[in-house]
């Protein structure tokens, strides 16, 4: 009789890959990158960063954003499990933090259920890296003493706006994937209780080249990110210190610095 050895999986990595800018990349999750077979990547993830994988290893974009789906999230699962059972190395690159709104758990679980073992290596999550790039400290003496971070989306089938009048209070709010819905934020958040003049801030393709900063009050952001024709992916910040910021940001060594200025 002839017997077969069974193959033994292969890992799959959880690996963030920051706000945007490559240098923003852990040196853990780049050296993996670097090694991968196959990179399963987000739609935000940019060319230079996928430059860094290695030569002959299998790309894949399975990005989600509107009107942009090509994978659902159990179709991701799937293909973590697959790959990696033929026992290659896949690295499953996200923006951000895998574990900040990524859905990096359901990957994670997914995995662990097939007997495939995974690992996490955490990225520079843009709710704090994009008020950064903007001289915006999430925190600060005076100020803010306490901060959250919210995503305006659900997760349902409906991708129904969540209410965050519960969150008026906190000092800073930081908003992902609110763009489409700032009007409605603000309605909320005024309703519940929160002064429209409160200073807010948009930042659009935080710690790029193409980052833009709009600066309003509570009140207006909405229609002064209209105007100014943001597109996402954008962060939203909420509070006083979305009034600081008139600073020059360097970002990667060697990369461009972003100078900005406070707006209308």
């Amino acid at each position: 009789m002839v017997t077969h050895a069974r193959k033994e999986p292969g890992t799959v990595h959880l690996v963030g890959g920051g706000p945007g800018d490559p240098g923003l990349i852990t040196s853990r999750g780049l050296e993996l990158l670097r090694a991968a077979d196959i990179v399963v990547h987000d739609r935000l993830i940019g060319p230079e960063l996928l430059a860094a994988a290695r030569a002959g290893a299998e790309l894949i974009d399975v990005g989600k954003g509107p009107g942009h789906l090509p994978y659902t999230q159990p179709a991701i699962n799937a293909l973590l499990v697959a790959q990696a059972t033929l026992g290659r190395t896949v690295v499953r690159l996200k923006g951000g933090d895998p574990f900040v709104f990524g859905r990096g758990s359901e990957e994670a679980a997914a995995c662990r259920a097939a007997g495939v073992p995974v690992y996490v290596v955490p990225g520079v999550s843009s709710a704090i890296a994009a008020p950064a790039a903007a001289g915006i400290p999430v925190t600060a003496r005076g100020l803010a003493r306490s901060f959250a971070v919210v995503t305006a989306h659900n997760a349902g089938p409906d991708g129904e706006t969540v209410d965050l009048r519960g969150l008026a209070a906190v000092d800073t709010l930081v908003i992902l994937m609110g763009r489409a819905s700032l009007g409605m934020i603000a309605e909320q958040l005024v309703a519940a209780g929160r002064d429209p003049d409160t200073p807010a801030a948009c930042i659009q393709s935080a710690t790029t080249p193409e980052q833009r900063v709009t600066r309003a009050t509570l009140a207006r952001i909405a229609e002064a990110a209209d105007r100014d024709g943001l597109e996402n992916p954008v962060v939203t910040v909420i509070g006083a210190v979305a009034a600081l910021g008139d600073v020059e940001i360097e970002l990667a060594a060697g990369g461009p610095a972003l100078v900005v200025a406070a707006g209308a």
